[in-house]
């Protein structure tokens, strides 16, 4: 089984995803770790050619379950998955989330792997209005996978019986 899971910055991927992989025994990919690595201690964007030969990298390996915000570079997930899952909780959620993982990052109770200052909490609350903004566009790019495309727009766990039924049944 091979599943997308994607959303916007504080969506819940990345609890969703370690869930799922925990319950079906499948690799966990953070996107993120595909985009950017640490060269010398710092954190260096990788092209999206380099990005997209690791994808193919990973998907050679067979089942998996990969999350990340989409990207140009992640449109082949689209095709690889054999499910999609896009995580939209409200708003008014994500903005939450937001500020509650910066507290959480700078207080040093939840690791990230980016520097936790305001820069990056800006930046956030950024991509966040960038995505409400460019919504349709993302809709237009998901129409071609409506068939594999599964859109959750509450609490992931509450929707896990739906999942499992569509995952064939694993719970």
């Amino acid at each position: 089984m091979k599943i997308f899971i994607m959303g916007i910055v504080a969506s819940g991927k990345t609890t969703y995803a370690k869930e799922l992989t925990k319950q079906m025994g499948l690799p966990f990919v953070e996107l993120d770790s595909v985009v950017y690595h640490n060269v010398d201690g710092e954190r260096i964007k990788r092209t999206p050619e380099e990005q997209v030969q690791i994808i193919h990298e990973m998907d050679a390996k067979g089942c998996w379950v990969a999350e990340g915000v989409y990207r140009p570079s992640y449109h082949i997930l689209l095709e690889m998955a054999d499910i999609v899952i896009w995580l939209d909780p409200p708003l008014w959620k994500r903005k939450f989330r937001n500020l509650s993982r910066h507290v959480k990052q700078m207080i040093g109770v939840e690791e990230c792997a980016y520097k936790p200052d305001f820069q990056m909490l800006r930046n956030m609350y950024k991509w966040t209005r960038q995505f409400e903004g460019d919504r349709d566009e993302l809709d237009g790019i998901l129409q071609p996978y409506l068939g594999k495309l599964l859109v959750i727009r509450d609490n992931p766990v509450k929707n896990q019986l739906l999942v499992s039924s569509i995952l064939g049944g694993t719970e």
